[in-house]
């Protein structure tokens, strides 16, 4: 009767494990970052498996890359998409949309630094799903010469986030800044930790420092203060960040040790290294965590 029950037991886990409503996704890309969107799936947000196959080729831009892809999915279904498509020159940013997360619509450039001529780059474009408004929030890093004091920096070098809002991906509200910590600032993700509470995940691209921050505010475009100790090592980036139960998880590319890591925390003070519990295939590069319908992944398996 033992053997039954436990069989018993194991079979419903196994059963309401299947009939969740939808898994852990992670874009992806591997260098050098011309072949196009890549994908992950985790069923715990701890062990992750590559997808095969290439689901969008990087066709937009003057050098046509894919780099840092960032994709969340709206209230509709919809899987919004946009990335770095230019190491320099380009003034903004690649977009496409899907429902399937095979077959993509609308694919174009958003021109959200086409107003500053100057300006020498436009990358790590990050999206954030503002839920309380129903709007999208787009950030990115950008070096526009001579605009911030140059500390230790070279003038090609010294960036600061941006930002531009839209509703429907066809207007957007005109590009500010939308952060400048004192220092040079790329790969920021806002997460909602709770209501009226706000972490920038970022990276402090000085470069005796290269590691990863945090930063808080009431509201999702800031301003963030409190800029935290670094939590990483040297020469880490490409921050991505995921709730599970009771914690977060801050996965990051670790490209000094070419290494993938991950540390864990529930308060976004104190960290703990959690490199032992998480499993990512070798190659992947930086992305982001997006949840997706159970309905899809099956699709992409199969192909």
């Amino acid at each position: 009767m033992g053997l039954i029950r436990n069989i018993l037991f194991f079979s419903i886990i196994i059963l309401l494990a299947s009939c969740q409503k939808d898994v852990y996704m992670f874009t992806s890309f591997h260098e050098p970052a011309d072949e196009g969107l890549r994908y992950l799936y985790s069923t715990d947000g701890y062990k992750w498996n590559a997808i095969d196959g290439i689901y969008l080729k990087p066709e937009l831009g003057s050098q046509k890359i894919m780099r840092d892809p960032s994709m969340v999915r709206d209230k509709q279904g919809v899987y919004h998409l946009v990335w770095t498509i230019a190491w320099k020159g380009d003034k903004g940013i690649g977009y496409a949309q899907s429902r399937d997360l095979i077959h993509w619509e609308n694919k174009k450039i958003l021109p959200v630094m086409e107003h500053e001529p100057t300006t020498v780059n436009v990358w790590a474009p990050e999206l954030f799903y503002d839920e309380d408004v129903d709007r999208f929030i787009i950030i990115w890093a950008s070096t526009i010469p001579g605009r911030f004091p140059r500390g230790i920096e070279p003038e090609d070098n010294n960036q600061r986030m941006y930002y531009t809002t839209t509703t429907d991906f066809e207007t957007f509200s005109p590009t500010k800044l939308f952060a400048d910590p004192g220092f040079s600032i790329i790969d920021a993700v806002i997460v909602k930790k709770d209501k009226d509470d706000y972490v920038l995940v970022l990276k402090d691209n000085t470069r005796p420092n290269r590691n990863l921050k945090v930063a808080f505010a009431d509201n999702p475009l800031g301003p963030y203060t409190d800029v935290s100790a670094p939590y990483s090592d040297y020469l880490t980036e490409g921050p991505s960040v995921i709730k599970i139960k009771d914690e977060w998880l801050i996965y990051f590319d670790s490209y000094g040790s070419k290494s993938y890591e991950a540390v864990s925390t529930k308060d976004f003070k104190t960290f703990e290294k959690a490199n032992d519990r998480i499993s990512v295939p070798e190659g992947h590069k930086h992305g982001t965590i997006f949840k997706a319908s159970r309905k899809d992944l099956k699709k992409l398996l199969s192909r």
